[in-house]
């Protein structure tokens, strides 16, 4: 049922793990009579279902959602190319008088999609030798580089993450600047409305506790067990997702199963507290609360926030 009101031209619904965004984006898009496009970088990937809470066919509830499961797990993520896909299928349902609920936790895509946004080249001398560096010294030593050339994205990039890490110390190298000062200010190509949904931390923790354990009883160890059969362990972004990092390392030996589980719960809290730092430095961001007292008014106020938004 479409509202009464005028949809902007893209609602984001942003913030971190757990919070309840793929679930508010669905009310949205079946009531603004709009599509949700994915903005969550790992569920782009065919196959990585359970581990990343991919909707299932039936909790979208008939709404189409884009840009899931597009790329294989041995394809190395690259915003660039999110961002000419994301733009395409916003580009779409705008055209169709349909309105864009982008949903997702990465940061990073977000931006990609809906601000002025460039992505600077690449040179491929620079990123050979500083691929060998992250071979030979690993990622901790380059990150600690990455901090003190840059200590915005030092704290913004997982320290383990090396492909983020050698790819920020690369634009430094080309540009000459800070990594963080290649993103732009906060100037949007499109008419955007974007929501964050708040959850205060301990029940947020609560909740990923929980969400992990539901993941394992779902059978994420096998899910993650038939795609190393597909080369996850060979693909530069997929293998570090988390919890899928974590099951690698138990099927290597190098974990316990249970050591996997509770590595995969610290580490996606620590994840999701980058994820609120960053959407928090956004002002343009509409804070509501996602907490279980407030969780069944979520949505009339994110249809009341973006009326307001469209009337003002």
């Amino acid at each position: 049922m479409r509202s009464a009101a005028p949809a902007p031209r893209v609602i984001a619904v942003v913030g971190p793990t757990a919070a309840g965004k793929s679930d508010l984006g669905v009310h949205l898009a079946a009531q603004l009579g709009g599509e949700v496009v994915n903005a969550d970088s790992m569920q782009l990937y065919r196959g990585m279902d359970i581990g990343t809470a991919k909707l299932t066919p039936g909790e979208r509830g008939g709404v189409p959602h884009r840009l899931l499961d597009v790329w294989d797990v041995t394809e190395t993520a690259n915003v660039a190319e999110y961002q000419r896909l994301a733009r395409a299928e916003i580009d779409r349902l705008l055209a169709e008088g349909r309105t864009p609920v982008l949903v997702g936790g990465s940061g990073l895509y977000v931006r990609g999609a809906i601000d002025t946004l460039e992505f600077p080249g690449t040179d491929p001398a620079i990123r050979a030798r500083l691929e060998a560096e992250l071979a030979a010294e690993g990622p901790g030593a380059l990150h600690a580089r990455l901090t003190a050339a840059d200590p915005e994205a030092g704290r913004a990039i997982l320290p383990g993450n090396g492909r983020r890490i050698v790819r920020a110390l690369e634009v430094i190298e080309i540009t000459g600047k800070p990594f963080t000062a290649n993103l732009p200010g906060h100037d949007s190509v499109y008419d955007t409305v974007q929501i964050g949904v708040d959850v205060a931390r301990p029940e947020l923790d609560e909740r990923i506790a929980r969400r992990v354990d539901r993941m394992w009883e779902d059978g994420f160890v096998d899910e993650v067990r038939a795609l190393e059969a597909q080369g996850l362990r060979e693909g530069l972004t997929a293998s570090r997702a988390l919890g899928y990092q974590q099951i690698l390392k138990a099927l290597a030996g190098e974990y316990t199963e249970q050591e996997a589980r509770a590595e995969t719960v610290r580490a996606t809290k620590r994840f999701a507290r980058r994820q609120d730092s960053w959407f928090r430095r956004d002002p343009r961001v509409h804070w509501l609360s996602g907490a279980v007292a407030d969780r069944g008014e979520l949505p009339g106020q994110a249809l009341a926030l973006i009326e307001r938004a469209v009337t003002a």
